[in-house]
């Protein structure tokens, strides 16, 4: 029966691949976890939070880009945020996560781009918040600068990425609908060996639960065996990590934002961060030794934010208590499952440093779903 729906889905693949460029995993019937997403199944349905790219396609051998995610339209230096970092395997490089995990705290937009480009993010993160009013006084910034290596696709050595690349992405970040796929940070990325790239989605909790809402953003660019939904698709497609000497590298790093407007700190934050890898894990990710994968997770509560220059040297305000945080976690487990799936989904296929990498074939891909029941 598989055969024979493969043959007939085959026929039309044509119609299929056309619009894999703009379905989603909902889009065909994927339905990952229990709990209902919100209005744009993204990270900027948590109130505030905008996410802007720049993609840099050029020539044969430039496929690469900067992704760029703002807690809240405000001065960030000025407002912090709670903010909390959680490291599955920490061959990478995120810049300025030490005194996130220090202070429990975020004063800059999260900027996502390549290994080779991090130093010029942070110096254009930098310039940002130097220039902004009401920092003239400011000294000391600490930027957040997360990364993934693009080098397969991507001329990295020629480190392409300009600080004004940066500053675009900042800058025009809004809210609403996110572009997914092959743009941005995840514009030269690789995923289970297929085109990888920018995903994202959201959980939104029942008002029983405190009505709070749970938005993830992915950059991936990591190996292992792939599932959709609890289905083993790269074993069924015998395209998966160590299923032959070509595909024996499997190094390459994936970066998870998480968002929410629950009135949580850094300590649960964290506890949040480290669910979300949980749903990575889900999709067959095995963070191998040599991928950079970390989890940033941030609050945008408003009553929660921490002035650089406090009025009072002491805080206080109502904090979300541990035994009503479960909701959240497994907001974040589906969310991140989901957004890694849709990365796959948006990509397209991608030439580029003389190389060759094709999109998830949704041709080949659905009836396997089918088979598992996985979608109807």
């Amino acid at each position: 029966m598989l055969r024979k729906t493969l043959f007939l889905l085959c026929l039309l693949s044509p119609q299929i691949g056309a619009a894999q460029k703009k379905m989603r995993a909902r889009d065909y019937g994927i339905n990952i976890g229990v709990l209902p997403v919100g209005l744009f199944n993204a990270i900027t349905d948590v109130p505030g939070v905008k996410v802007g790219h720049t993609t840099l396609i050029k020539g044969n051998h430039i496929r690469t880009g900067v992704t760029a995610i703002l807690p809240h339209s405000g001065n960030l230096f000025q407002q912090k945020v709670p903010a909390a970092i959680f490291a599955g395997n920490g061959f990478g490089k995120l810049a300025g996560s030490t005194q996130v995990m220090e202070l429990g705290n975020l004063e800059s937009p999260v900027v996502l781009t390549n290994t080779l480009n991090v130093a010029t993010a942070m110096d254009a993160v930098v310039g940002y918040t130097l220039q902004q009013k009401g920092n003239e006084k400011v000294q000391s910034v600490n930027a957040l600068v997360g990364e993934t290596n693009d080098g397969y696709l991507n001329d990295i050595r020629g480190r392409h990425v300009s600080r004004q690349d940066v500053l675009q992405a900042i800058q025009t970040a809004t809210g609403g609908n996110v572009t997914e796929g092959n743009v941005g940070a995840g514009t030269g990325t690789v995923c289970f060996g297929f085109k990888g790239g920018i995903g994202t989605s959201s959980r939104k909790l029942p008002k029983s639960m405190g009505g709070y809402t749970i938005g993830v953003i992915v950059q991936t660019n990591f190996g292992g065996v792939l599932q959709i939904a609890g289905a083993p698709v790269g074993k069924e497609l015998g395209t998966f990590t160590f299923s032959n000497q070509l595909l024996n590298n499997v190094d390459g790093s994936c970066m998870i934002v998480v968002a929410t407007d629950a009135p949580i700190d850094s300590r649960n934050l964290e506890r949040l961060a480290k669910r979300a890898f949980m749903g990575l894990a889900k999709t067959g990710g095995i963070a191998s030794n040599g991928s950079g994968d970390y989890v940033i997770a941030f609050s945008t509560a408003e009553q929660l934010r921490i002035a650089h220059s406090p009025a009072s040297p002491t805080q206080g305000t109502e904090l979300l208590t541990n035994d009503y945080t479960s909701a959240l976690f497994m907001g974040a487990i589906e969310a991140t499952e989901e957004a890694i799936i849709n990365s796959l989904f948006a990509a397209e296929n991608m030439k580029g440093n003389g190389k060759e990498v094709a999109a998830l074939p949704a041709d080949k891909v659905i009836p396997i779903l089918k088979h598992y029941n996985t979608v109807k």
